[in-house]
C-alpha cells in the first residue's frame, strides 16, 4: 500500500512538472490570445448589445399589447362604474381593459432604424474580427522577438565555450612563455565581456517571454516558455504582387477599412432617420374594457348580477386612428438632419483617410521586406567575412604572431556579426509574415 501510494506521488508530480514546463507553440499562442484577451472579450459583448438593438428595431415595427386590471372598494356618495351615476352606498369594483397600438406610418424611421441595427451588428462585427487581426500580428511579433532572443542567446552560449578554449590554450601558452601574460589577461577579459552577454541575454529572453505571455493575458511568468523550434527564412514570394496589387487585394477583405464603410452606411441612415421627422406620422389603437360592480343589479328582478355576467354586460371596444402632423418645434428636426449630414461628411472623409493609411502602410510594409532582404543578405556575407579573418587571425595568434588584443577584437567582430544576422533573420522574416497578412495571406510560419 506505501509503494503504491509513494507510485501515486510521483506520478502525480511528474505530471504537474509537466504541465508547468508546457512548451506553447506559435499557433496555440495565437489561438490562447484569441480565447482569453479583454478587449475581445469587451467588444463580444459589444456586438451582443447591437444584436439587441436590432431585436428592438424588429419590435418597434409590431403592433404592442397592454393589459390592466384594478379593483376598489369605496363608500359614500360614489360614482357606480356600471352606471355612472352617483350612488351612496359601500360598493366593490373592478376593471380591466387590454389596449394595442400599431404605428403605421412614421416617415419610414422604424424601418430605417431595423437597418442602421443590422449596419451597427455588422459593424460590431468588423470591429471584433480587426481586433483579432492586430491581436494574431501582435503575438507572431512578440513570438518571433522571443525566439531571436532566444537564438542569440545560444550563439553567446557558443562563442563562450570556444573563448573557454581559447583562455585554456592561452594559459598554456602563457605558461611555455610563447606569449606574454598580458594577453591571458585580454582573453580573461574578453571572457568576462562574454559572461555580461549571456546574462544580458537571458535577460532578454525573460523580458520578451514576459511581454508575449502579456499578451496572452498569462500571469505565471516564470513557467511560461515557448517551443524551441527553428524558423527558416521563407520565400519573399509575395514581392511578385506590385504595392498597388496588394492595396487592392487589402481593400476587399481587410476588416478595418469594412468597419469604415460600414459606419459611413450607419451615418447615412441615421440621415435618413432624421429626415423621416419631417413626415406625419400615422398610428391605430383599438381597446377593449369591462366593468363589475357589487351594487349592479337586474331591473327586472332586483337581484344582484353575477360577476361573470356583469363581465358580458358592461363590456365595450373603441378604436381609432391618429394623425400628427410636424409644423413647428423649433428648429430641432432641421438641425438633427444638418448634424446627421455633417456626420455622414466626416464617416466619408474618415474612410478615405483610413484607405490612404492603408496604402501608406502596405507601402511601407513593401519596402520594408526589400530592404531587409538586403540587410539580411548582408550580413550573412559579412558574417562569412568575419568568420574567414577571425580564422586567420586565430592561426597567427596561437603561433604568437598576434596579440590578444587583436585576437579579441577580431572575435567581437565575429560575436556582433552573428548577432546581426540573427536580428536581420527574424525581422525580415517578420516582414514577410506583415505584407502577406496585407494580401490576406494566414500567419503561418514555417
Amino acid at each position: 500500500m506505501k509503494s503504491k501510494l509513494i507510485i501515486l506521488m510521483v506520478l502525480l508530480f511528474t505530471g504537474v512538472v509537466s504541465a508547468q514546463m508546457r512548451k506553447w507553440t506559435l499557433e496555440e499562442c495565437v489561438t490562447y490570445a484569441v480565447d482569453n484577451n479583454l478587449t475581445i472579450e469587451q467588444f463580444e459583448l459589444d456586438l451582443e448589445n447591437a444584436r439587441i438593438d436590432k431585436s428592438d428595431a424588429i419590435g418597434s415595427l409590431l403592433p404592442n399589447l397592454n393589459a390592466q386590471a384594478s379593483t376598489s372598494g369605496s363608500t359614500g356618495l360614489i360614482l357606480d362604474p356600471t352606471t355612472n351615476g352617483f350612488v351612496s352606498a359601500t360598493i366593490f369594483s373592478a376593471s380591466s381593459n387590454v389596449t394595442s397600438s400599431v404605428m403605421l406610418f412614421d416617415g419610414l424611421r422604424n424601418i430605417h432604424r431595423l437597418n442602421r441595427a443590422k449596419l451597427n451588428a455588422l459593424a460590431n462585427q468588423y470591429r471584433l474580427d480587426n481586433l483579432v487581426d492586430d491581436i494574431r500580428l501582435n503575438v507572431a511579433n512578440g513570438y518571433l522577438l522571443v525566439l531571436s532572443n532566444k537564438e542569440a542567446l545560444k550563439v553567446s552560449q557558443a562563442q563562450y565555450a570556444v573563448t573557454q578554449e581559447d583562455l585554456k590554450r592561452t594559459k598554456e601558452l602563457v605558461e611555455s612563455g610563447v606569449v606574454p601574460r598580458g594577453d591571458l589577461l585580454e582573453i580573461e577579459a574578453t571572457v568576462a565581456n562574454q559572461e555580461q552577454q549571456i546574462v544580458n541575454g537571458r535577460n532578454l529572453v525573460l523580458l520578451s517571454r514576459i511581454s508575449l505571455a502579456q499578451l496572452l493575458q498569462i500571469t505565471d511568468y516564470e513557467n511560461f516558455d515557448i517551443s524551441d523550434e527553428e524558423f527558416n527564412v521563407p520565400p519573399a514570394d509575395i514581392l511578385k504582387y506590385s504595392p498597388k496589387v496588394i492595396f487592392d487585394k487589402a481593400l476587399s477583405f481587410r476588416n478595418d477599412i469594412k468597419f469604415s464603410q460600414s459606419n459611413v452606411e450607419l451615418a447615412e441612415k441615421d440621415l435618413q432617420i432624421a429626415k423621416g421627422a419631417v413626415f406625419p406620422t400615422v398610428g391605430a389603437f383599438f381597446n377593449y374594457n369591462t366593468r363589475y360592480s357589487d351594487q349592479t343589479r337586474d331591473p327586472f328582478t332586483g337581484e344582484k348580477i353575477a360577476f361573470r355576467d356583469q363581465l358580458w354586460i358592461n363590456d365595450g371596444i373603441s378604436y381609432g386612428a391618429q394623425l400628427s402632423i410636424p409644423i413647428f418645434n423649433g428648429f430641432s428636426t432641421r438641425n438633427n438632419i444638418k448634424r446627421s449630414q455633417i456626420s455622414v461628411d466626416k464617416a466619408r472623409l474618415q474612410l478615405e483617410q483610413d484607405k490612404l493609411d492603408l496604402e501608406t502602410t502596405i507601402n511601407q510594409a513593401y519596402v520594408d521586406v526589400e530592404n531587409n532582404a538586403k540587410l539580411y543578405e548582408a550580413a550573412q556575407k559579412t558574417l562569412e567575412a568575419r568568420r574567414l579573418a577571425y580564422d586567420y587571425t586565430k592561426e597567427r595568434f596561437d603561433v604568437g604572431l598576434m596579440n590578444a588584443f587583436d585576437f579579441s577584437q577580431a572575435q567581437a567582430r565575429v560575436d556582433n556579426a552573428e548577432a546581426e544576422v540573427i536580428r536581420s533573420k527574424y525581422n525580415y522574416i517578420f516582414r514577410i509574415k506583415v505584407l502577406e497578412f496585407f494580401y490576406g495571406l494566414p500567419i503561418v510560419l514555417n
